[in-house]
């Protein structure tokens, strides 16, 4: 009956790594299938193609440097968070896939960093981030109720150019002096709360006062964060958006509106943009080196243990193609540090296997049959396993959470593969010695000891 696990336990664990490498490498199957003739050519296995960071694919790195010498220094870490996403909507516009927006430093010196893979066309990029978030209220146009007709027309017809329906008001982000998220106190239902400065408050009333009933759209960056409907005029400069708001869709807006508020300037501090080239140059070095030394930890695996290290081979290739479809699942962005995190990752996999190789190989001169060999070589390696990768992993997530991008890059791969390493060394490599148990290999000593 054990047996039978055993078996049912190998099978599993080869579906699944065939499934694995299928969705690791499509082209490759979705070729074969299609010369065979065993599939329709227009029956294809998705491809997937892996993330790959700035150094890899060629891009632009750009680091700017934030004037917070007009805001409070309570409000630094909201009127940054509030540029960050801002900056990010900005990048979308590019089709930038997996952007890197992020802040860094404390204090009155912060700097935004931002890296765009695979972006060609630097200075319009350049230009389009570097401009000061622009907020504005807008006003129905007179002729509201026709643009809209035109823009369902238009639509409908697939051509033409679609109208805004809002006028620009005089009322923009530069009178509004903080936004604040807020609860209603019976309904607890999430409002944000608006506060104009004196002008700003002027503004605000004569606008609320003409438009009661309409919409009052709130602009930023030219894309609508919002249009809530004027209730009845309203003075005093403050006032509520109230809606069907999630907790953190009134947490967005209220960045949103604060990013343009407040007026955060960035100057360009650097700019390094990497070539496709270099980027490819790097990539093809890397997966050589990394082909290179798995070939030779393969190598000295079977030379050294024989059966035991065929397997350990074997768990490595599974282990290897799980983590690259993870990879892709996630997805991660693959950077070198990445491919590093990798490397390192199949090290401490092979490592596994040593100590449980060299344990059972002690076993084996006692005496001992090859069963309780292996059992006790996995149970006793077992501690100085768990406490290695522990260790290790502690490092990596420290490393994750305190690094900046290329050390994270690296401290994730580098996590996912310890967490994989040790399924592969102790759940396949096991199972795998296990089939043999009671067989004619099991004399064979020489291909053990």
């Amino acid at each position: 009956m054990r047996k039978k696990r055993v078996y049912l336990i190998i099978l599993a664990l080869i579906i699944l790594g065939a499934s694995s490498a299928i969705f690791v490498y499509p082209q490759y199957i979705n070729g074969l299938l299609g010369k065979v003739g065993i599939i329709p050519p227009f029956i294809r296995i998705p491809e997937v193609p892996f993330q790959l960071g700035l150094d890899l694919q060629g891009g632009m790195h750009l680091v700017y440097q934030a004037d917070l010498s007009q805001i409070q220094s309570v409000e630094y870490d909201s009127a940054m968070a509030g540029l960050r996403d801002v900056i990010e909507r900005r990048v979308n516009l590019f089709g930038v896939k997996e952007p890197l927006v992020q802040t860094e430093g404390s204090g009155g010196e912060q700097r935004l960093i931002v890296e765009l893979a695979g972006v060609l066309d630097f200075q319009e990029a350049a230009r389009l981030i570097g401009q000061t978030p622009y907020l504005e209220f807008a006003e129905q146009k007179e002729n509201y109720e026709e643009v809209i007709a035109n823009n369902q027309k238009v639509i409908e017809a697939q051509e033409g150019n679609l109208e805004n329906p809002f006028a620009s008001t005089p009322l923009t982000g530069r009178y509004l002096e903080r936004a604040e998220l807020s609860f209603d106190s019976i309904t607890q239902e999430s409002q944000v709360q608006l506060q104009f400065d004196e002008e700003g408050a002027k503004l605000f009333e004569e606008l609320t006062t003409k438009n009661v009933s309409r919409p009052l759209a709130i602009f930023l960056d030219g894309q609508l964060l919002s249009a809530p409907i004027v209730q009845e005029p309203i003075s005093g400069g403050k006032a509520q958006i109230t809606g069907q708001f999630s907790v953190e869709e009134a947490r967005q807006i209220v960045r949103d509106l604060n990013a343009g508020a407040l007026p955060v300037p960035i100057s360009l501090l650097s700019q390094q943009n990497v070539g496709a080239t270099l980027g490819h140059d790097s990539l093809v070095k890397s997966l050589n080196a990394g082909a290179i030394g798995f070939l030779g930890v393969i190598l000295f695996m079977i030379m050294m243990y024989r059966v035991p290290g065929l397997f350990a081979c074997f768990a490595l290739l599974l282990y290897l193609m799980l983590l690259l479809a993870l990879f892709k699942i996630i997805p991660v962005t693959l950077t070198l540090a990445g491919i590093a995190g990798v490397i390192l990752s199949v090290g401490m996999a092979v490592d596994a296997n040593v100590l449980i190789f060299s344990r059972m190989r002690e076993e084996l001169r006692e005496g001992k049959s090859f069963l309780v060999a292996m059992e006790e070589g996995f149970i006793r390696a077992w501690p100085s396993i768990r406490d290695g990768n522990l260790t290790t992993l502690f490092v990596s997530l420290i490393l994750f959470w305190f690094g900046s991008s290329f050390v994270q890059g690296f401290a994730l791969t580098l996590s996912l593969g310890i967490v994989l390493s040790m399924f592969s060394g102790i759940v396949v490599t096991r199972n795998l010695m296990r089939m043999f148990a009671g067989t004619f290999f099991e004399k064979l000593t020489w291909l053990w000891k």
